[in-house]
Parts: C-alpha cells; sequence; structure tokens
C-alpha cells in the first residue's frame, strides 16, 4: 500500500474551489439576485436590497478615507433604524469592527468602552445625545463623532461634525466588497456585563457571524423573503445576528425606535410581519395589551424569544392568540441562539399549557451549533438525563467567540478543558433537552439585559449610611427578573427605601435600580461569604419599593 494519501496530491486549496466565510456575501447575492426587493421599512422611507448595499459600500469608502481600516473599532450609539442595520455590513467591509452599543447604559459604562475599545469614530443618534456627551467629556482621546440625524425622532442634539447621511456623500459609487482575507479576523465586538461589573469586550469573527446567521434561518425555519420586526435591539449580540440572516434570505426589515404595544401591533397589521424576536418581558407587553390592538391580524406570526426563562404561562398566552413561539437559548459568547426548544411531532397532542410547559425548557443544540452538554464543573462529566442532577451548561464549535478583548486571563478561563463554561446551571432530560434552573455567576437579566449584582452592591456599599449590601435576583412577571437589594445599615444611620433608590439614581442606568428593597442583617456562613441562595428565596416575599 501506498503510504501518499492520493486526496493529497494535485488537489490544493485556490481561489476557485476555496472562499473565507463572512456574511458580507450574504448581501452581495441579494442585491444582485432581488435588487428591487425590498429591505427597509422606516417610516416612510423605504430601501430596496439594492440601494442597502450601495448605501453599506458607501459607509466602508467614506470610512476608509476618513483612515478606517483593519483592526479599527467603529462604534455605534444606535436605534433601531436603517443606520444601524448597514453598518453591520459597511462597518467590517473596511476590515474594521463594528461595537454596537447598549443604548441603556449610562455614561460611565459608554465612556469605559469607547475607552476600552479604543474607538476610532463613534456614530450616535440624537436621541441619545445627553448620555453620549457627559461620556465624552469624561475621555481623554474623543473620537470622531458622526450624528445619526433620524428625520422620524424629534429631540435631542447634534454633538458630531457631520451627519450620517452627509458622511455617505464622501464615499465612492464605485466601491464594491463582500469577500475578506481570513474568516477568523474580527467583525464586531459586543459588551456583556461581567461578574466583577466591569463589561467585558466579546470579540465575534466572520466565519461565527457567517455560521450563526445560516443557524438562525436554519433553526427558525425561515423561508426566503420573511417580514422581520425588529423589536429586538440591534445592540444584543448584533441582533442575534439578525441583520446577517435577513440578508441570507433577502427579508424586509421593519424598523421599530420604541418597542410598544400599540407600535408593534400597528406595525405587525401594516406590513403584515411574519417573524420578529424579544424578550419575555416584550411578549408580556403584548399579552397584556388592549383587546382592541390584537384585532384583525390574518397572517402566521412567529416569534422567537430568550433572556430570562420565559414563564409557560406566558408562552401558553402567545399561543392562544395565534403567534408561534421558538424559545431558544445562548449568550453573547455564543452569538446569541445556540440552543432551540426544538418542537417534537408528540406535542402537537398535548394542551397548549401542556406544551408550554415543555416549550419553557431551553432545549437542544441549534442546526449549527457543533456540541453542547450539561456537566459537572469540576470533572467536566456529563451529568445523568434524569432530569434533576445539576450541572452547567458547555458549548463548543464554530457558534462561539474568539475570547474577550484585551482579558486573556477570563478567556482562558472561560475555555478551560476545552469547552466554553456558560456559567448557567442546569438539567439534562431524559429526551435530550436542557433546562437551566440556577445561574453559577449571581448576573440578574431583567428584560433580555444583564445586571451585574457586584456592580450594583458596589454602588451601595459606598452609600456612607450602608454598611453592608447583597443583591439577587427576583422573579418578576413583567421583566423576567428584577434585582431586589439587602441593606444593612450602619449603627445609628436610617435610610427609606425611597432615598436608597433616588440615589441609585444618580449612579446606575435605570434597569439596574433595585425594584425591591429590604433593610436587616444579611444571611451569611460561619466564615462570612453572603448565603445569596437564601436571599434569593427570601426575595420573592420582598415588597417591590417601586412601581411595577
Amino acid at each position: 500500500m501506498s503510504a501518499t494519501n492520493i486526496y493529497e496530491q494535485h488537489l490544493d486549496q485556490n481561489q476557485a474551489n476555496y472562499a473565507h466565510l463572512t456574511p458580507l456575501s450574504f448581501i452581495e447575492r441579494s442585491a444582485s439576485v432581488y435588487p428591487d426587493k425590498l429591505s427597509i421599512i422606516h417610516g416612510d422611507t423605504r430601501y430596496t436590497w439594492a440601494q442597502t448595499y450601495r448605501r453599506c459600500c458607501l459607509l466602508a469608502s467614506a470610512l476608509q478615507r476618513l483612515g478606517i481600516g483593519k483592526g479599527d473599532t467603529v462604534s455605534f450609539m444606535g436605534a433601531n433604524t436603517p443606520e444601524t442595520f448597514e453598518a453591520h455590513f459597511g462597518v467590517p467591509m473596511t476590515g474594521a469592527i463594528l461595537n454596537a452599543l447598549n443604548v441603556r447604559l449610562d455614561a460611565k459604562a459608554i465612556a469605559f468602552i469607547l475607552e476600552h475599545a479604543e474607538t476610532k469614530v463613534l456614530f450616535t443618534d440624537r436621541e441619545y445625545s445627553e448620555t453620549v456627551k457627559a461620556a465624552l467629556a469624561l475621555l481623554a482621546r474623543k473620537p470622531t463623532v458622526i450624528d445619526i440625524d433620524d428625520p422620524y425622532f424629534e429631540g435631542g442634539e447634534l454633538l458630531g461634525e457631520t451627519t450620517y447621511d452627509e458622511f455617505l456623500n464622501t464615499g465612492s459609487e464605485q466601491y464594491r466588497c463582500f469577500q475578506v482575507e481570513d474568516e477568523w479576523q474580527a467583525i464586531s465586538l459586543n459588551y456583556t456585563s461581567g461578574t466583577t461589573g466591569d463589561p467585558k469586550g466579546v470579540v465575534f469573527h466572520h466565519r461565527g457571524a457567517y455560521l450563526a446567521a445560516l443557524s438562525n434561518v436554519v433553526s427558525w425555519n425561515m423561508t426566503s423573503h420573511p417580514v422581520y420586526l425588529w423589536t429586538l435591539p440591534m445592540f444584543h449580540c448584533n441582533g442575534w445576528c439578525f441583520p446577517w440572516s435577513l440578508a441570507t434570505v433577502t427579508g424586509t426589515s421593519v424598523c421599530l425606535r420604541h418597542v410598544r404595544d400599540k407600535a408593534i401591533f400597528d406595525a405587525i397589521k401594516e406590513h403584515r410581519v411574519s417573524h420578529f424576536c424579544g424578550a419575555p418581558v416584550v411578549l408580556n407587553t403584548l399579552l397584556n395589551a388592549e383587546d382592541s390592538l390584537k384585532q384583525g391580524i390574518e397572517q402566521e406570526i412567529n416569534c422567537m424569544t430568550a433572556g430570562a426563562a420565559p414563564p409557560a404561562a406566558v408562552i401558553a398566552g402567545m399561543g392562544k392568540m395565534g403567534f408561534n413561539v421558538t424559545h431558544v437559548y445562548g449568550l453573547t459568547e455564543t452569538y446569541g441562539p445556540c440552543v432551540v426548544c426544538a418542537t417534537q411531532d408528540a406535542w402537537a397532542d398535548l394542551s397548549i399549557d401542556d406544551r408550554a410547559e415543555v416549550q419553557a425548557r431551553q432545549g437542544v443544540r441549534t442546526s449549527l451549533q457543533d456540541e453542547l452538554m450539561v456537566a459537572d464543573p469540576e470533572t467536566l462529566q456529563p451529568v445523568p438525563k434524569d432530569g434533576k442532577t445539576m450541572g452547567e451548561i458547555f458549548m463548543r464549535g464554530n457558534l462561539t467567540m474568539r475570547g474577550y478583548l484585551k482579558n486573556p486571563k477570563t478567556t482562558e478561563a472561560s475555555f478551560a478543558g476545552g469547552w466554553f463554561h456558560s456559567g448557567d446551571l442546569a438539567v439534562w432530560h431524559e429526551d435530550g433537552y436542557c433546562q437551566i434552573k440556577d445561574r453559577s455567576k449571581d448576573i440578574i437579566i431583567s428584560g433580555g439585559e444583564n445586571i451585574s449584582s457586584l456592580e450594583v452592591e458596589s454602588v451601595l456599599f459606598k452609600h456612607p449610611k450602608i454598611l453592608e449590601a447583597a443583591v439577587v435576583a427576583s422573579s418578576d412577571e413583567k421583566w423576567g427578573e428584577v434585582p431586589c437589594a439587602f441593606v444593612c445599615l450602619k449603627s445609628g444611620e436610617e435610610m427609606s427605601a425611597d432615598e436608597l433608590i433616588s440615589y441609585c439614581r444618580e449612579e446606575l442606568a435605570g434597569f439596574k435600580i433595585p425594584k425591591k428593597v429590604a433593610f436587616g442583617p444579611i444571611d451569611k456562613t460561619s466564615t462570612g461569604k453572603v448565603q445569596k441562595y437564601l436571599l434569593r428565596e427570601k426575595a420573592e416575599n420582598v415588597e417591590y419599593a417601586v412601581s411595577k
């Protein structure tokens, strides 16, 4: 037998048979095959895929003329508007990295991210000018600022040297790009709250973005030309990669700046929306809307939800309204959804309420997620599929980040043993579906937003009247979870819940402020460690200190 592998002879990789994977190829294909199909609806504005591709190329060309190139960070403080959608293609066309900022963060957090990411250019919507102005004042080195001057929004101020549309006019009409030098190069940077309180910069690569976009399409059974409503913020791990998914299937994006029940139902009816994503709080908003808003929907609507595990009652309620709910799970580190509660044929025989119970589980790996397991966090040995034994959820494969920017220690720890450590504790059911039971990290997920309990605690500890503080998640019908603060005051001091909340409003973004407050001694172990599992139990019985 010949020792030479015959398949390694004269069968080399070359330009004709190999291309790096990048979602930039999706938009070029949609623009060339379906140039006149609607890509974006924003108020009275309509763009076709040919026009969107042109605008993305103009953005890329203008950025290049500004000196932006491979390895540079371009940040967007944008709403769900055409500009933020275009950034997902125009920025990476230059080799630069898109950093979509969480518009709900406060000025201190925004300033930290801009500095940590070494942002060269910042595009900012007028709606967020107050926060951005305060953030820029904290920076020693300021990025070039360009305003997103949306004609459909009134208010705010212009902070930059030019507007987005004026900037596009500096680009070249001849510019075209839909390939990259290396699929492993970074495409985007998304910050997620860490247990230390400082956000961690999660780096995505072109290959992962390409495959995550396809995974969304396959796992959700999306057919060609869906009409997608942007209820999910595009800053949430790049809108769960759906800007790239919609380019794959030549879909139509219906922009929505503010998530309100009337605006959602009006858009669904006017544009015949077929798909939308959102946290359970969005579904709850729709369920509790006035009945008159729900009338007149004729088409089938598919909804994808993730975040804090949706209560079965919410899934059942959406089902009774005629919405098809797909429950997914993932993290920023996994490009968004990498686990889906895939529907089984046998579930069709269940009642809506019973079916909702099984649909409330996180599920199994998506079509393009390579491996998933629930295992002992120390030994990495899979736990029994008995629905009782707790373990940590682990993933590995192409739908996993490159790592954390400038944070090798945390990156190494998160990939220890050749698996990504989610930090989420779950059980594994006999049918292979996993179900989260708790979080090893004390992250609170409120309305789809991550809140670090340690960050809130550090703010509370700074108050001169407070001796000790501990913050845990408390379940909430609307938001999924809300922060509950347990506070022990210094001897002789007095404080009301209103006073504490007013203080927090000066230090924290609104969604991070504790909604429940309890004063008194804090449960600890004999070694002085706070027993958060006991506090979580108590939190369920603490009264709300602010309006629900």
